[in-house]
C-alpha cells in the first residue's frame, strides 16, 4: 500500500490567530492513518502568514479530501486548497 505526501495550505481567519496553537488543533484533526510530516510558514499579505502542512496519507484513505474536511472545521481556520501532491 503506498501513501500520499500532500502539501496543504491552509489560510487563518486573521493576523491574530496564534500560529502554533492553529498549528496543534490541525495536528490534532487529522483524520486516522495521516500524519504532518512538516509544517512551513508563509507571508501572504497584510501581516497574515499562511500554513502548509505536508500531510502523509495512506494511499487507500480516500486521498486528500479527509484531511481537507478536517481542516476546514478547525477553528481560525478560513479556507483550505491542496498546493501539491506526490505519491511517496
Amino acid at each position: 500500500m503506498g501513501k500520499v505526501a500532500a502539501r496543504m495550505k491552509v489560510m487563518p481567519q486573521s493576523p491574530e490567530v496564534d500560529l502554533d496553537e492553529l498549528q496543534d488543533r490541525l495536528e490534532n484533526s487529522l483524520p486516522e492513518g495521516a500524519k504532518i510530516n512538516r509544517v512551513d510558514r508563509e507571508d501572504v499579505a497584510f501581516g497574515l502568514v499562511a500554513l502548509f502542512p505536508t500531510v502523509i496519507v495512506p494511499d487507500d484513505a480516500g486521498g486528500t479530501e479527509a484531511v481537507e474536511e478536517s481542516f476546514s472545521g478547525v477553528d481560525g481556520v478560513e479556507s483550505v486548497s491542496v498546493d501539491e501532491v506526490g505519491r511517496i
